[in-house]
């Protein structure tokens, strides 16, 4: 099959394309090329989607299968407006952060939209109404025959959200230099995620089946305490582990989920219990897999080691000398 990956150079639109070759599929991929390079076996076609003639290239063939991996309403347009009627199917991934409210524990489809952006560039602070922007353009220029995949939190290898890969590199360090984790208290609070290379082989192939509709591509509703055992599981981690309540972590500055200093996957504020908590009925229906979760652990281990266990300057979690530095201080 002709497949085209608009992206296909930086993380999920790598494994895109890459599951795509692997598949024996025809593969190119229009990026500008400046996040590394496409898989081999693609083909990269150099293009900067915010010019007018970025799909010129393009236009001259019919593709099987599209794949739109944006979060700019300006580009899904675009591309929408050039290559639409050559696609004979149309994925647009989009995210769980379309949705306006996050406080429910097991909500799915019918959970209430964000108002869509109005303009055609999102910035990180309208993230959500941009993808709602862009999921009305696919729809304005394909009605129902296009595949809309809502993502929650991605992990794996290759994964620079520094979230996941925080708890097996952590406990990795930790064997390592001999000190004790710090841990949230309640560990018993969800902690949902899937892996990329599941979402990206679902992708290729339910396009190519012609899944069309919005799905829920979220991985198996855990909780933080299955996150915290399979990561010390796979980093060999025999040392001691220090529970922190909510209050000492909020009291210490730590912030919630992602960030700097922040506890990757902690989530104390009721207003979003149910973001890593979504209903995984309409994934499952059309077909998303789930890999075991000791294989994600691995592979978000190895990435950690080749970043860099004790790396500062995270994008999410602590540095260990402040870590360990909460821990002495009674998490206060």
């Amino acid at each position: 099959m002709r497949v085209l990956v608009l992206g296909g150079t930086a993380w999920l639109g790598g494994e895109i394309a890459r599951y795509a070759v692997g598949q024996g599929h025809s593969v190119t991929c229009l990026a500008r090329g400046e996040s590394g390079a496409v898989p081999d076996g693609a083909r990269l076609v150099t293009g900067d989607r915010t010019r007018p003639d970025a799909y010129a290239p393009l236009v001259e063939a019919r593709w099987d299968l599209v794949v739109d991996v944006s979060r700019q309403p300006g580009q899904v347009r675009s591309a929408l407006a050039a290559l639409a009627d050559l696609a004979t199917h149309w994925v647009f991934v989009s995210s769980g952060s379309v949705y306006a409210d996050h406080s429910r524990s097991g909500a799915g489809l019918t959970t209430p939209l964000l108002p869509a952006l109005e303009g055609d560039e999102a910035g990180l602070e309208t993230y959500g109404e941009g993808k709602v922007a862009c999921e009305e353009a696919c729809r304005a220029a394909r009605g129902d025959d296009v595949l809309l995949a809502r993502s929650g939190l991605l992990a794996g290898y290759g994964d620079r959200s520094d979230r996941l890969g925080y708890w097996p590199g952590r406990f990795a360090l930790a064997q390592e230099d001999g000190g004790p984790v710090l841990v949230p208290e309640r560990a018993d609070r969800p902690a949902q995620f899937l892996d990329v290379d599941d979402l990206a082989r679902w992708l290729v192939d339910a396009g190519l089946d012609g899944v069309t509709g919005p799905v829920d591509a979220y991985g198996p509703r855990r909780v933080l305490a299955d996150v915290l055992e399979a990561a010390q599981q796979v980093a060999g981690f025999t040392g001691q582990v220090v529970p922190v309540s909510d209050e000492a972590l909020v009291a210490a500055g730590v912030q919630e989920y992602m960030g700097s200093r922040s506890l990757p996957l902690w989530i104390a504020d009721p207003q979003w219990a149910g973001f890593s908590d979504r209903d995984t009925t309409s994934a499952e229906r059309a077909g998303v897999p789930v890999r075991d979760l000791a294989d994600t652990m691995r592979d978000a281990l190895a990435w950690e080691r080749e970043l860099g266990l004790g790396r500062t300057g995270r994008r999410a979690g602590l540095d260990r000398t402040d870590e360990l530095a909460v821990i002495a201080a009674g998490g206060s």
